[in-house]
C-alpha cells in the first residue's frame, strides 16, 4: 500500500506511525507496541522512502489523532501532509475524538480494498464537500487545492490485517507469504504472536 500510494500521489516519503494502542479501539487488547515498531522496521528496511515513526510510541500512553497531527505537522512544516487510513477505519471515524477538526487540519487519503463498500453518509455535508473519489482513477490529486480527503482504490491489494491475525492464531504458523514480507513472518513464529 505504502509503495503504491508513494507513486499514485508522487510522495516524498512515507511515514508509519504505529499507534501505542488506539483509544477508538478500547475492547481489543493491541499487540504489544514494541512487537508492532519492529514488523514494520522489517518490512520497510528495504524501502528507501518508507520509514516508520516512533513520535506516537515515545509518549508511550494512548494518544488522539488531533493531539498527534499538530506534532507531525510541525516536524514536516512547510511540506503537504497527508493522513492514510484504510476503509474500516474511515467507517469509525465517527468515534475518534474531534473527527471532524482531524479531517479538517491537513490531507487525508482512504485506502480502499477490493469489493469493499465505502460510504459516505456517516460524516457531515462540510466533510464530504472536502472529499475527491479517486476510485477507478490512476491520475495524480496535485489539481486541487487546499485540503482533502482523497478516496482510492488504485493499491487494489485485499489484505487483512484482522484476517492474518486470524490465520495464524487457527493454524499457528504464518502461512500468507504472499501477504506479509518473508522477515515478518518470521518475527511472528519467532515471538508466538497472535495465538
Amino acid at each position: 500500500m505504502a509503495k503504491r500510494l508513494v507513486e499514485l500521489f508522487d510522495l516524498d516519503e512515507f511515514v508509519f506511525l504505529p499507534a501505542y494502542h488506539a483509544p477508538h479501539k478500547p475492547d481489543r487488547p493491541p499487540t504489544s507496541a514494541y512487537h508492532r515498531f519492529a514488523m514494520l522496521a522489517l518490512a520497510t528496511q528495504a524501502e528507501p522512502r518508507i520509514s516508520v515513526s516512533t513520535l506516537e510510541l515515545n509518549h508511550a500512553e494512548k494518544r488522539y489523532t488531533v493531539e498527534t497531527l499538530p506534532e507531525i505537522m510541525d516536524q514536516y512544516a512547510g511540506s503537504d501532509v497527508f493522513f492514510v487510513m484504510g476503509a474500516d477505519s474511515w467507517s469509525e471515524i465517527t468515534t475518534w475524538r474531534e473527527w471532524e477538526k482531524v479531517l479538517l487540519m491537513t490531507n487525508h487519503i482512504v485506502v480502499t480494498r477490493p469489493g469493499y463498500e465505502i460510504g459516505l453518509d456517516h460524516v457531515t455535508d462540510a466533510v464530504r464537500e472536502r472529499i475527491v473519489d479517486l476510485r477507478d482513477r490512476d491520475d495524480v490529486a496535485g489539481q486541487y487545492s487546499g485540503f482533502r480527503i482523497y478516496i482510492t482504490d488504485a493499491v487494489r491489494v485485499d489484505v487483512s490485517a484482522t484476517e492474518i491475525r486470524d490465520d495464524v492464531s487457527a493454524d499457528d504458523r504464518l502461512d500468507r507469504a504472499d501477504d506479509v514480507p518473508q522477515e515478518v513472518a518470521k518475527y511472528i513464529e519467532k515471538y508466538e504472536l497472535y495465538r
